[in-house]
């Protein structure tokens, strides 16, 4: 597709959620590469502009460059649909359920997929009933939140407390998750339906493998290994499981996903997808798509090109 051909384009960045900061910096990186391949590119914040701009300003598609609740909800996608403006991504129910990480893992479950344990919890006594049900350690985070924002890795029932109360914070809905030890790992996708492919895994080596928001986007002391240096089968194994998670909650355009890999039985835990993830410096599936050749460039314009209605 000519980049002309996709008219007047908004990168929809900034937003109302937690996320925001790493949003603007997704956001900025897409527009210049967007702008460095003749789209006709603007940023559109938002938080500062009513989304009924967009039609009235003559916008005739929209990469999402959001993150978390107001973006990668459903919510954003609504919007666009009623609008009638084409956007990236997965659309409004698969955007909203994979937001909810309970909603996820039910359907996950459903089609019997693996994925780790859980429990949702309303209160700290509950949070203590659930560590000891799950064992040590336990997750605790916001069911509805990104980027590990209002994540706590529990190890003592001392602190379920303070585990649950940060997590409540940025949620109501609050979940445990059962830790699983062992290699830490994420794979995108590209496409959809049959023709949705899974790119190149990615091994990543957190400083005392703690991925948290800090060591994801603003330090360099995390390593991200692509190749993954797994053996053949086990990375061929998390491509296949993540695109049948992707397909599985309807995700088209693209998605990544987060898995463990149990470090005594090498089986693969789906954690949770992804779908509007980061395009910043240090976002993973820009690195993985340059490892299966794709330059950051042409995947934002890739990505564009995939822009589409759920209705359409």
């Amino acid at each position: 597709m000519n980049s002309k051909e996709f008219g007047k384009v908004a990168v929809l960045m900034g937003g109302r959620s937690a996320e925001r900061e790493v949003s603007l910096m997704s956001g900025t990186g897409v527009l210049k590469a967007l702008q460095s391949k003749g789209v006709d590119a603007h940023a559109f914040d938002p938080a500062e502009r009513d989304l009924s701009e967009l039609k009235r300003s003559g916008f005739a598609r929209c990469f999402i460059a959001l993150h978390g609740r107001f973006g990668e909800d459903g919510t954003v996608q609504g919007a666009l649909e009623l609008l009638g403006v084409p956007y990236t991504g997965p659309g409004v129910m698969a955007s909203s359920v994979a937001m909810d990480k309970l909603m996820t893992k039910r359907i996950w479950v459903a089609e019997g997929l693996s994925t780790p344990a859980w429990r949702q919890v309303h209160s700290a006594a509950e949070t203590r009933d659930a560590f000891a049900a799950l064992g040590s350690p336990m997750i605790v985070k916001p069911v509805r939140e990104g980027s590990t924002i209002g994540l706590t890795k529990v190890t003592d029932a001392a602190q379920c407390d303070a585990a649950y109360a940060l997590a409540a914070k940025q949620d109501p809905m609050v979940m445990c998750e059962q830790f699983i030890a062992g290699d830490e790992v994420t794979c995108p996708v590209l496409g959809t339906g049959e023709a949705a492919r899974a790119l190149p895994v990615i091994r990543i080596v957190a400083p005392d493998g703690n991925y948290d928001y800090q060591n994801k986007y603003f330090t360099d002391d995390t390593k991200y290994l692509v190749p993954c240096g797994l053996p053949e089968g086990e990375e061929a194994a998390i491509q296949a499981l993540v695109l049948k998670a992707y397909r599985t909650l309807g995700c088209r355009g693209w998605s990544r996903a987060d898995v463990m890999i149990d470090a005594a039985t090498r089986k693969p835990w789906l954690l949770e997808i992804n779908t509007s993830p980061g395009m910043t410096g240090h976002s993973l599936v820009p690195m993985s798509a340059r490892a299966a050749g794709i330059s950051y460039e042409d995947l934002c314009v890739q990505l564009l090109a995939s822009a589409g209605l759920d209705n359409a």
